[in-house]
């Protein structure tokens, strides 16, 4: 957490704030830092930062996108960030941090944007076997434009290793005493968006913006393209660097939202223009969805294990690290497809496209008028899909049902502005069908790999009790269903569906 501070503010004493640390003696060192940005800002407006300091190399700190699983959220003025350290020459970013950003950078230049000269004095709060825990730093700093001194600040930071309610709880206990000593409100702005200015602060380049009452279809258009670009590049640096599943299913998320919206609003846009987007996505999205499948598969199994006798614990780890190499493998790939050019095109096109997507003259009517027979036209076809359905339908078959349900459940939340509420009560229920047919899905994948797994022994005999445990899952799934498709078909789209059905 970041305070602001006046002239006259004298860093207080801090032992006894924290229970069980002891703070060491103060420190006075000066940093010389350079900050590197496309010219026109891009890491700075997406909450990136890439830094050469002198005598520590680079750092590159991100913004994260995940949203803690446990406890309360950090509050607003604590800035959460994810760092990553560099080797290399100071006149030039180290290739490694270039690529962990390339969604942001693509094929501009990194250049100097600011250098700051920093007075910084500083005490770390360690506990009793000398472990860091805390670090407060009072910096004065200076923007420098070459020879002269541009601007001066000071600010007071507190910084904790590791979050949680622990680390909550020595942030506010150390902001409380600096607070009380004289130090300014929390404030979360970083010191280069200081240095740099408005312009740092404006937002990034691909920003859904709140659109107008009577807005035209374009505008709806762009809006929902807008969030799914934004979202995509959001996740890409946390895709390449966490390892965390999450991030690989909102990037998948974000590509097959923008291949449906694409096509649910494809009478609206320039065939040639949507085709290509469309075959590019689907290019990616079948990249990330390797990766997302099997690790929902693995997430799967290793919970279904769980429930297996202890005597069959190392047998089903046996089996499992088969999928933990296959995910390696993928990842791998995936990591290769993300660095090619091929992808740098295709968030160019991206980009370009969210910001004026390819449109026909029938975009510029009223959204309310254009948007609502294009968007009801994936209900009909899910709605046909089902009535066509045997009474025992195929696990392809429900799988397709699925897909469908998906695409109609994106088109409504599309028009969700500027329909209203009828349209996102139909998402929700379109969702719930979605989730309960994706578990039947997932437990059908789980047994065809279990079965394909040739497994001998004893490992063979843990693949069939989970095969056993899967097909439970899967019979549970068919029998729900019907029940969530009949509320959804009750729904349907009243309120904002044209009268044809």
């Amino acid at each position: 957490m970041k305070l602001g501070a006046g002239p006259a503010f004298h860093l207080p004493d801090l032992n006894g704030v924290v229970e069980g640390t002891v703070v060491t003696t103060p420190e006075t060192v000066r940093l010389e830092t350079v900050y590197f940005d496309t010219p026109d800002l891009r890491l700075a407006r997406w909450g990136v930062s890439l830094r050469h300091r002198a005598g520590e190399g680079w750092t590159l700190k991100l913004s994260s996108s995940a949203k803690p699983e446990h406890g309360a959220r950090a509050p607003k003025e604590v800035l959460e960030r994810d760092e990553l350290v560099f080797q290399g020459s100071s006149k030039k970013p180290p290739e490694g941090a270039i690529a962990v950003v390339r969604a942001y950078v693509r094929k501009a230049d990194l250049v100097p944007v600011a250098r700051l000269s920093t007075l910084r004095r500083r005490v770390r709060l360690v506990d009793a076997a000398g472990a860091r825990l805390a670090e407060v730093v009072d910096d004065e700093v200076s923007v420098r434009d070459g020879r002269r001194v541009a601007a001066r600040f000071r600010e007071i930071e507190v910084e904790v290793l590791g979050g949680g309610d622990a680390g909550g709880a020595i942030i506010a206990a150390l902001v409380s005493r600096l607070r009380s000593a004289g130090a300014g409100a929390p404030d979360p702005t970083p010191k280069h968006i200081r240095a740099l200015g408005p312009r740092a602060m404006e937002p990034p380049e691909i920003s859904p913006q709140p659109l107008p009452e009577e807005a035209s279809a374009k505008e709806v258009i762009c809006s929902v393209l807008a969030e799914s670009v934004s979202a995509l590049l959001r996740h890409d640096p946390l895709v390449r660097t966490s390892g965390d599943p999450e991030e690989v299913h909102q990037a998948r998320v974000a590509t097959r939202k923008l291949r449906s919206h694409l096509r649910t609003f494809g009478p609206l846009l320039d065939a040639e223009w949507t085709d290509m987007l469309r075959t590019e996505l689907g290019w990616i999205a079948m990249s990330l969805g390797s990766v997302r499948d099997r690790e929902v598969l693995l997430d799967r199994l290793r919970a279904r294990s769980n429930s297996l006798p202890a005597s069959d614990a190392r047998s089903a780890a046996s089996l499992l690290h088969l999928l933990e190499v296959d995910v390696e493998a993928l990842r791998k790939t995936l990591h290769a497809d993300m660095s090619s050019t091929r992808y740098v095109d295709l968030l160019e096109r991206l980009v370009e496209g969210a910001l004026a997507p390819v449109t026909l003259a029938d975009a510029d009517q009223t959204a309310k008028v254009a948007l609502p027979a294009l968007a009801t036209n994936p209900w009909r076809r899910l709605r046909s899909a089902v009535r066509q359905l045997p009474d025992n339908p195929t696990d392809p078959e429900l799988h397709r049902i699925r897909i469908l349900a998906k695409r109609a459940r994106y088109a409504a939340e599309a028009v969700a502005p500027v329909v209203g509420s009828a349209a996102e009560s139909f998402a929700r229920a379109a969702a719930k069908l979605q989730t309960v047919l994706g578990e039947h899905q997932d437990s059908v994948t789980a047994q065809a790999w279990l079965r394909g797994a040739r497994a001998r022994g004893r490992r063979a005999f843990v693949a069939g009790e989970l095969i056993a445990l899967e097909h439970i899952a899967a019979n549970e799934a068919r029998a729900a269903w019907p029940k969530v498709w009949e509320s959804l078909d009750r729904k349907q789209l009243r309120g904002w569906m044209p009268d044809k059905t």
